[in-house]
């Protein structure tokens, strides 16, 4: 799910206030700024809405779930539709956060954002948003009534983080549920409409949440000096990275012993090097914060290793 932080990051980037869109033409607003300059220009404008979309997680996440879509057995065509569905609900997400987010980043000194830097409008970014959401629903519905159902409501939960639940103790939820609706969306993309093993969905939540923490994580002491107060900033940064590794390890255990049949010998070997992965970035995280999240970062890649490769079996 597009990833997807307190730093006005966006699965959606679940974010504080309310769903109103910024206001447009005073002084010093995103708005303004792109009004008449250089950056009006046409390709300037494209250039800025491409970056503004979180390009990196809306890359990952699609790619992701096409080839979970092959490995599952969806027919070519199929695949096409299913990572079609998912790139515009990403998009949409990735534009949401960076509109909604425009004006606290301003007001936080946040530079380097493409609608911060006026690079392009505030209003540019929610049409974009808007419209990337109007193809998500009949690309998601052509999958199969269930299948459509199931990701809209995935995409539904990330633009509630962006909107409200960011700044929560319940930032964590979006997360979970966008994250379990991709799997099991595929699953029932398949020929048949099976439902998802209840496996691949508990993963994927596992995931989410660990997606959540680690999204947050480098961040968390500047968030919380601009009044930033989701989950894992009520945990604090010691206790967010502590917590960091469980939901992650506990995906891999979930992906490893929960399909039908013996995990086998690598199944056990891969779930104690995830393990001992997570325990040393915990303990290295104590003088080097990186260590943690890189940690975290290579049991995840282990995770949707593990769930490619079991893919034949989400249904």
């Amino acid at each position: 799910m597009n990833r997807p932080s307190g730093r006005s990051s966006r699965v959606c980037v679940l974010q504080p206030g309310g769903a109103r869109a910024p206001t447009i033409g005073r002084v010093g607003t995103p708005e303004q700024s792109t009004a008449g300059g250089p950056a009006a220009s046409w390709a300037g404008r494209v250039g800025g809405l491409a970056g503004s979309c979180h390009p990196g997680p809306v890359v990952a996440v699609t790619a992701l779930m096409a080839a979970l879509a092959v490995t599952a057995g969806q027919s070519a065509a199929r695949c096409v539709l299913t990572a079609a569905a998912v790139l515009t609900g990403q998009l949409s997400v990735g534009w949401c956060n960076d509109a909604f987010d425009a004006r606290r980043d301003i007001a936080a000194g946040r530079r380097g954002k493409l609608v911060v830097d006026g690079t392009v409008g505030v209003t540019e970014v929610w049409v974009a948003a808007y419209a990337a959401l109007a193809l998500c629903v009949p690309l998601s519905l052509a999958c199969g009534l269930w299948a459509g159902a199931v990701h809209l409501a995935g995409v539904a939960a990330a633009w509630a983080y962006d909107l409200r639940l960011k700044a929560t103790a319940w930032s964590w939820a979006p997360y979970a549920v966008g994250f379990a609706a991709l799997p099991a969306f595929v699953a029932l993309g398949l020929p048949g409409h099976p439902w998802p093993a209840w496996w691949v969905v508990t993963a994927g939540a596992l995931l989410g949440v660990g997606a959540h923490l680690g999204d947050v994580l480098p961040d968390i002491r500047g968030d919380l000096a601009t009044g930033v107060r989701g989950w894992p900033h009520r945990l604090g940064p010691d206790g967010a990275r502590l917590l960091l590794p469980v939901p992650l390890v506990a995906a891999s255990g979930v992906l490893v012993l929960g399909p039908a049949g013996p995990p086998g010998r690598w199944g056990l070997a891969v779930l104690a090097v995830t393990a001992l992965i997570a325990v040393a970035g915990t303990v290295l995280g104590r003088r080097w914060e990186r260590a943690a999240f890189a940690a975290a970062v290579a049991v995840a890649v282990v995770d949707v290793a593990l769930l490619l490769l079991r893919g034949t079996g989400i249904a």
